[in-house]
């Protein structure tokens, strides 16, 4: 015969599997990046960075948990002093039925009034834009944005973007190459 299960062995096991989660979330560090906008870094030169919280709906944030978000052709603007997060595609969530959300509707990022001040003066003076560079899920189970202070790439900056990441690998590889041969 089998021991019954009493109510303390049951509660040891939920106990030890509750410590073992926050172990395990505490060893990831806290943050969990859901998306990040590869192509913002070949596109433009990245100059500031800031952190942003996200003004969204119910269903939107069970869609960025679940990893269902594109920022490629997200973009910020700043409208009657505040910042709108555009273009970001965060998709529909299936169990939400009639209360879903439009996928790519603008969104309110919440920054500090001189942060969006700041903002504001350099895209309209030196004709910078402001683009998300990646989301994630914060320590507290918040979701944020990195977004940055970018100034546009030429063709030509891109060519030698990519011409040194080909010669870098190339190095990379001569030199593994080298060290099984020895």
């Amino acid at each position: 015969m089998q021991p019954l299960i009493t109510s303390n062995s049951l509660r040891d096991k939920m106990a030890k599997a509750k410590r073992s989660k926050q172990q395990n979330q505490a060893q990831s560090g806290g943050s969990r990046t859901i998306a990040t906008n590869r192509r913002a870094r070949y596109n433009y030169h990245l100059l500031d960075q800031y952190d942003a919280g996200l003004q969204l709906t119910g269903s939107e944030i069970k869609s960025i948990r679940a990893g269902q978000v594109n920022l490629r052709d997200g973009y910020v603007s700043i409208q009657k002093g505040e910042a709108w997060l555009q273009n970001v595609h965060i998709a529909t969530y299936t169990a939400a039925s009639r209360e879903n959300h439009e996928e790519t509707r603008s969104r309110k990022l919440l920054l500090k009034r001189r942060e969006i001040l700041k903002l504001e003066g350099l895209v309209t003076s030196k004709g910078l834009t402001i683009v998300p560079v990646r989301l994630y899920i914060s320590e507290k189970g918040l979701a944020k944005v990195v977004i940055a202070l970018a100034r546009g790439k030429q063709l030509y900056d891109k060519r030698n973007a990519i011409a040194d990441r080909e010669a870098r690998r190339n190095m990379e590889r001569a030199r593994k190459q080298t060290i099984y041969e020895a």
